[in-house]
């Protein structure tokens, strides 16, 4: 069996960064922030990831694209670990990932923190990633999945998803 060098991290990092989230294909786990770590434990190579919410139904074939990437580059003894805390929060998208999200047609989180506006019944001023208007009105708390809620826009009149604060 290969011994791989602890410089080899960088590059497992840079391969890593190829694993696009099924849900959102245009966002990396990178770009998302649930890649929390990587390293070596003897011969292992331990993968740390984080679910953007408990239960995500996306994280089963995270796990099975980081082990395909990672074989197809010869790591063979891999392990990929899922960690619940610290919870994943939308801070952790990066800005890369939040201009992505806006050029998909998916509102990135507006703040950088859960927004509880949604508990007083006062509606947030989410741009239209097609036309940028701030003339939106929520339609409904969930959207395509359960970490979006849907939007309509009220001068171009399309309905996009946002992405909530979490």
């Amino acid at each position: 069996m290969a011994v791989y060098p602890a410089t080899d991290i960088t590059e497992i990092k840079k391969i890593l960064e190829h694993v696009v989230d099924p849900e959102i294909p245009v966002l990396t786990i990178a770009d998302l922030g649930i890649l929390r770590k990587v390293e070596w434990e003897g011969e292992q190579l331990l993968v740390t990831i984080t679910p953007t919410y408990s239960g995500c139904p996306a994280m089963k074939m995270i796990e099975e694209e980081i082990y395909s990437k990672l074989k197809q580059e010869g790591y063979e003894n891999v392990v990929v670990k899922s960690v619940l805390s610290p919870a994943w929060t939308t801070d952790w998208l990066s800005p890369e990932g939040r201009n992505k999200l806006e050029e998909y047609g998916i509102a990135p989180p507006l703040h950088a923190s859960a927004d509880k506006k949604i508990l007083l019944g006062t509606n947030k001023h989410v741009r239209c990633p097609r036309c940028k208007s701030e003339n939106t009105e929520m339609k409904s708390q969930f959207g395509s999945t359960a970490c979006k809620a849907l939007y309509v826009c009220r001068d171009c009149k399309e309905p996009f998803d946002y992405f909530k604060c979490l």
